[in-house]
Parts: structure tokens; C-alpha cells; sequence
């Protein structure tokens, strides 16, 4: 599908409010027949379900119902109602993710329970962190913070993007242990690069050397068939509105049992210095944080049961739908913008990732409304929401690798993603075209 020659010629709009105009509807692809199940804007291709996600209609109507309901008798909902509803989650989340529901306790997203279990590790000075240069910002932004407090020093793993093996992964995670080392940290499956990473292998080791790992699963539930017991590292933590498609600040943080009692909240609540025989002190630390919405969490059942029924075959046939429809669309963009694969189809979930071509230094170094100017332009003039950023520091000495990133869900149809290859070959020649004449 082309754009019209008019409608690319056409000026960036200064007000990204005003961005769509009539000539460029007309030509927007249509999503999946599911699609009528979400509030997604029908004047945008949205690719990127891996970032926010993006609730059904089912789940938001469940999620009023809550809201109303605290509104109702907000004082009987905190101090009498949410242990025993978050209780009522954990039985129905827990079989998902493949683990006890007490060793469940619900958190806001991924980055606060990562930051639960660094600020519960008590380093000393010249303990090591072993994580890697595909981790997500947050959790490294945190240990960066935590090592110029304690002295801990974060031992970063180089692994390769592209990639052609699995093993490439785990021996340079493997590879970057030393007698120091106190913990591992590496995703499940990467934010930026998307691989699903090879933690069987890493978790074993660990175990093997009597080291500790935390698994950053944010994007493992609903992606890929998770069971934490059977992996078994020493902390999982994880988020629910991604690939589950329920309301952002859904996350959860798994904690072996033998570790429990050294794991407080980060922010103790009012009730923490109570004493009580009836209930643990790991969950009682996590479902109550002080003052918050914590309706979203209560929606996460529904979450999964809506998303289920939407099509025969439940969460098996969601992952291999979404899988099978991120492949076909790697093979389409990479077949229009002259693009290569960037990892075996072993590591792929319900995202791909593949390197771009860099854009000329006057576009590289200007300001961005997104995190690169070709994804702003993307959305400007072709309505396509998919991001766009680098693997590496973007420095001059280290200007890391610019990645597209893009994501499947029962959202999507292909002709999004041939739509996307179309425009990013428009996108991609514009640029060409600019270094060549700068």
C-alpha cells in the first residue's frame, strides 16, 4: 500500500495533536477483527503493544467497576476488602506464571521490584553485579546509583546484536563471572533487542556457583509460556500490562521461599511495624504500599480471561498466533526495506527487533518529539506507532545500533506491517537522500 505522492510531500504538521489529515485516513491498513475488542485510535497503526500495552474493552469496563466500588466505601476497601481481593488474584494469576500464589506479591511494574531486590542485597564494597548491554535503563540506572552509594561494582556482559546463537548470550554472561560476584541480572526476554534469552542455561550456573539471579521478566507473561518454579532463580519479577493487556502499574515480584524473610518493601507502609500471626510478612509488606489505586491489580484475572476467549485455543493459541505473525512480518519489512534478520527464530516471542541503517548526523542530532527522528516521522506522516531507538550510548565514539522494533498481538493484521515496511522504505530513502546531498 503507497502513500500518494501529494501526501508525502506534504509538510510535518507543527502540532502533533493535528497530525492526521483526510487524504492519509483513507489509506491506513486495517488491524485484525479482533481489534474491535480495544479503544486503540483506528487513524494509527499501533505496533507497539511490547511498551504499555493496551486494554480490551472487557478489562476497562472491570476496572470501572473497581474504581466505583472503592468509591463507594474507601475506607471498608483498604483497611477490610484488598487483602483478601489481592489474595483472589494471586490464586488465579499464580497457575499462570507457574508458581505458588504466596510467593506472589503484587507491585506497581518491573522497575520497583527490581530496585525491592537490589536495596534488599546487602552489598559490600567490591561485591560485583554481573548484567549485560541489552538490559533495560531502568534496572541499570538503578544499579548505577546503587554502586556509587556502596562501591558495588556492575560488571556489564557485551553480547552481540545480531546474534545467531542462543549460546553467544549465555557464555558472555557466564563468561563475566568472577569469585565477586554476588548477583546476576538479565531479562527474560530483552526490551530493546527482544530475544528470548537463554536463562535455563544462566540459572543453572548460578545455582552451580552459589550465586544469586534475578530474572527481569517484564516481558515474559503472555509473551511466552512462563513457569518461575521450574526455571527457579532466586528472584523473578514481572508485568502484567504488556502482553496481558491489563492496566498499566500491574507487576508483580516472585521471591524463592528460602529468601522471603529478607525482602522488605522499599517504602513501609503504615502497617508494617504491626504484628501479626495470620499472615506473612511478605505479603502483608506488598499488598498494602499506602495510599494507591490498586484496581488495576484486582483487573488482572479478568486481563487474562478476556484475552483468552477471544480466540479458540486461549493463551496457547494467542502466543502462537502473535509469534507466528511478528515472523511473517520480519520476513515482509525485511524483504521491502532491505532489511536482515537480527536473531534465530528460537529466540523470537511476540516481538523482533532488526538493526536500521543510520540516519544522516543532521537528523541524528536534532531534537525529537519520540526517541528518534525516523519515528517521528513515522507516526507524522504515515500514522504508524512503533518505536525506534539504539542498543549502545548513542555517542559519538559509541553510536551502539539503531533498532525498529516490532510487536504482534491479536490486535494486529499483516497489512499493518507491510503498510509499515512501505513507509519505512519511503522513511529510509528520504534519508539516504539527505546524506547524500549534505
Amino acid at each position: 500500500m503507497r502513500l500518494s505522492q501529494d501526501v508525502m510531500d506534504r509538510p510535518l504538521p507543527t502540532n502533533p495533536g493535528a497530525m492526521l489529515n483526510a487524504a492519509l485516513a483513507g489509506t491506513l491498513p486495517a488491524p485484525s477483527p479482533l481489534a474491535a475488542r480495544w479503544r486503540l485510535d483506528r487513524n494509527l497503526v499501533f505496533l507497539n503493544f511490547g511498551s504499555y500495552g493496551g486494554c480490551p474493552d472487557d478489562v476497562l469496563a472491570a476496572h470501572d467497576d473497581y474504581r466505583a466500588r472503592v468509591e463507594r466505601d474507601p475506607v471498608r476497601f483498604f483497611k477490610v476488602d484488598l487483602e483478601r481481593l489481592l489474595d483472589g488474584v494471586r490464586e488465579k494469576v499464580a497457575p499462570f506464571v507457574g508458581c505458588r500464589p504466596q510467593d506472589l506479591a503484587p507491585i506497581r511494574n518491573a522497575t520497583i521490584a527490581l530496585a525491592t531486590i537490589f536495596f534488599a542485597t546487602p552489598f559490600r564494597e567490591g561485591d560485583e553485579v554481573v548484567t549485560n548491554n541489552h538490559e533495560y535503563s531502568s534496572g541499570t540506572n538503578e544499579l548505577a546509583r546503587l554502586a556509587a552509594r556502596t562501591g558495588l561494582r556492575v560488571v556489564t556482559a557485551e553480547i552481540p546484536f545480531p546474534i545467531t546463537d542462543p549460546a553467544q548470550a549465555a557464555d558472555a554472561i557466564i563468561g563475566a563471572i568472577t569469585p565477586r560476584t554476588r548477583l546476576v541480572v538479565m531479562s527474560h526476554v530483552t526490551s530493546c533487542t527482544s530475544l528470548v534469552m537463554p536463562v535455563e542455561r544462566v540459572i543453572a550456573e548460578c545455582h552451580a556457583r552459589g550465586i544469586d539471579i534475578l530474572i527481569d521478566g517484564a516481558h515474559a507473561p503472555g509473551q511466552i509460556d512462563l513457569n518461575i518454579e521450574k526455571l527457579n532463580p532466586t528472584y523473578y519479577v514481572g508485568s502484567f500490562h504488556k502482553w496481558l493487556c491489563a492496566p498499566k502499574g500491574t507487576g508483580f515480584l516472585w521471591v524463592r521461599p528460602d529468601r522471603q524473610a529478607a525482602v522488605r518493601s522499599a517504602m513501609l507502609s503504615s502497617r508494617a511495624a504491626k504484628v501479626r500471626d495470620d499472615r506473612p510478612l511478605f505479603l502483608r509488606d506488598f499488598d498494602y504500599m499506602g495510599t494507591d489505586d490498586y484496581t488495576g491489580m484486582l483487573c488482572v484475572p479478568h486481563a487474562i480471561e478476556a484475552m483468552a476467549k477471544m480466540i479458540p485455543g486461549g493463551w496457547e493459541e494467542i502466543r502462537r498466533r502473535n509469534r507466528s505473525l511478528v515472523l511473517e512480518a520480519r520476513e515482509a519489512v525485511c524483504a521491502m526495506a532491505g532489511l536482515r534478520p537480527a536473531c534465530p527464530d528460537s529466540m523470537v516471542g511476540s516481538m523482533v527487533s532488526l538493526p536500521l541503517p543510520e540516519a544522516d548526523a543532521s537528523l541524528s542530532g536534532r531534537a525529537t518529539l519520540y526517541d528518534d527522528p525516523l519515528q517521528d516521522a513515522l507516526l507524522e506522516r504515515h500514522r504508524v506507532q512503533v518505536p525506534i531507538w539504539r542498543l549502545g550510548e548513542g555517542t559519538p565514539a559509541n553510536p551502539g545500533v539503531r533498532i525498529i522494533r516490532l510487536s504482534a498481538q491479536l490486535y494486529n493484521s499483516i497489512e499493518q506491517y507491510r503498510y509499515l515496511g512501505e513507509a519505512l522504505v519511503n522513511e529510509l530513502n528520504a534519508e539516504r537522500a539527505l546524506k547524500q546531498t549534505g
